[in-house]
């Protein structure tokens, strides 16, 4: 496969976070579309986003999917937005208020792949802890 645009490789991210428990919640995709309608860095993006998942779901469910996916995003993303790829991921992961196991093992596969410096992904997950915190 040719490369992802930037577009394409951040919203496969947050497809294959929310995927990386088996189940692609509604919260989740709720807020995936949230994430590409807010965002800047989707500022200038006119494609689909349904289609756009369905083609990471699809691939992500091929043998060696994920390794794929990754080398794939990995590719396609400028490295300024390696950071704000994994702060996607974040987001996706932290939108039903519990980041389960399989989600975890799938952000540090991205601080790994992306080669993320500590402090960097310190500072994201505490600012998504701060902003999902409940009142109670």
């Amino acid at each position: 496969m040719t490369k992802l645009s930037k577009h394409e490789a951040l919203i496969w991210v947050m497809v294959v976070t929310s995927a990386a428990d088996h189940t692609m919640t509604e919260r989740e995709m709720e807020q995936l579309g949230h994430l590409v309608s807010l965002m800047p860095v989707f500022n200038d993006f006119e494609g689909d986003v349904g289609r756009i998942a369905e083609t990471a779901a699809a691939r992500l469910a091929e043998p060696d999917g994920l390794d794929r996916i990754l080398d794939l995003v990995a590719e396609s993303l400028p490295q300024r937005l390696h950071e704000t790829a994994y702060a996607l991921a974040v987001e996706v992961a932290a939108a039903d208020l519990l980041v389960k196991q399989e989600e975890l093992v799938f952000l540090q596969m991205l601080e790994d792949r992306f080669e993320l410096p500590k402090l960097a992904v310190a500072a994201i997950e505490h600012s998504a802890r701060v902003r999902y915190r409940k009142g109670v």
